[in-house]
């Protein structure tokens, strides 16, 4: 009999003065739903439905704690300076030729802290997918989104669209790019 080892990845935390972004876990799915279900934040994203449908914070969760993931996300956690739990989320999803794309979203009680651009910046810094490039989308009507990946060394590659699941239409988008 032969037992086969499955791959395991390993998903690797970055610290921060201000917060650690680490993997997230079962106990995140509270502040994910409370955040995430806030029709502000969902319609700044791509896949993030309004309303959020009963079960898609755990199947959200599930996917990325899975090894066979293609994605990985980090839990802007605030706990080391005495702040919240999960304050936001930020994400790597691979792409081929050693490029991901970063996403991300910042709870609304963290809006206009910094929090966003200091956590894109920790990503790019650590790289822990040993990135060559990478890339970020923004909505147009979410020119803050964009100030960030700009102050955090993003170069602007055009205009594109992208389907926005909370607003059920195609949205405008900016497009950037990292080279590391």
């Amino acid at each position: 009999m032969t037992v086969e080892m499955g791959k395991i990845t390993v998903q690797p935390t970055v610290e921060t003065e201000r917060f650690v972004l680490r993997p997230l876990r079962k106990s995140d799915m509270g502040l994910i739903e409370l955040y995430g279900g806030d029709e502000r934040v969902a319609r700044m994203t791509t896949s993030i439905p309004h309303p959020l449908p009963p079960g898609r914070t755990e199947a959200f969760v599930a996917r990325a704690m899975s090894n066979d993931r293609d994605e990985d996300v980090w839990a802007m956690d605030g706990t080391i300076a005495d702040g919240s739990e999960l304050m936001g989320l930020i994400s790597l999803e691979r792409m081929d030729r050693d490029q991901s794309e970063v996403s991300y979203w910042v709870a609304p009680p963290y809006w206009n802290t910094g929090l966003a651009s200091d956590a894109v910046q920790a990503l790019v810094q650590a790289n822990p997918l040993e990135n060559k490039t990478m890339f970020a989308s923004v909505f147009q009507d979410n020119p803050a989104s964009a100030r960030v990946l700009t102050h955090c060394g993003f170069e602007y590659l055009g205009d594109a669209e992208s389907f926005s699941v909370a607003r059920d239409t195609t949205v405008p988008t900016w497009t950037y790019l990292r080279k590391l």
